[in-house]
């Protein structure tokens, strides 16, 4: 009989049965073993394209937390030099691999580049909220998709664990056919 996962789905992963009577799940979903094994096969390259998916959603998340936090740590310079009347000469990043440098003087507001070629204008503490709020969301975002990868991790290892429980139920049953009346003549030849 087969039971389920303790989920039935996480964020539309379909939650993988483990197998405890192949005979049974064969029969409940009317199948046969190289059906079975199709669809398990298929099954399995199904999570490994969500895998590949999460894992590039990772990544993304892991370079844009350092950066809110860069940007963070820029904006709280600002503010700290905001009320001295004293320049700051800085170095920035014009596009990959050119830098300027400038001369902020002003220190009351600052640009923040939001994506799809926009950029805003904020006051120093509206961006630090605003980027706080990013960092926090950023993080909460990571972490979810780091436990979806773990349930992830757990589906493949079960329907792994699945196709090789069916596979070698089919191989004994293939064998018990075959060895049926060669299993009845073997103690006779081992007793000669």
């Amino acid at each position: 009989m087969s039971t389920s996962a303790s989920a039935t789905e996480r964020r539309g992963i379909p939650a993988a049965a483990f197998v405890e009577d192949v005979q049974t799940y064969l029969s409940q979903l009317n199948l046969d073993v190289n059906s079975a094994l199709a669809f398990l096969q298929e099954r399995l390259q199904q999570y490994r394209v969500v895998e590949m998916k999460l894992l590039a959603q990772q990544r993304d998340l892991q370079a844009k937390i350092p950066d809110i936090e860069k940007c963070l740590d820029v904006v709280a310079t600002l503010q700290a030099k905001k009320g001295t009347n004293e320049a700051i000469i800085a170095d920035y990043e014009v596009s990959e691999g050119i830098y300027s440098r400038a001369r902020v003087e002003d220190m009351g507001s600052v640009c923040l580049w939001l994506g799809a070629n926009v950029m805003l204008e904020y006051s120093c503490e509206e961006a630090t909220t605003l980027l706080q709020k990013n960092l926090e969301n950023a993080k909460a975002s990571l972490e979810v998709l780091v436990a979806d990868l773990q349930f992830l991790r757990d589906q493949v290892t079960i329907t792994q664990v699945t196709i090789a429980r069916v596979y070698n139920w089919d191989v004994h049953q293939r064998r018990l056919r075959q060895g049926s009346p060669a299993a009845s003549e073997s103690p006779a030849a081992s007793e000669s």
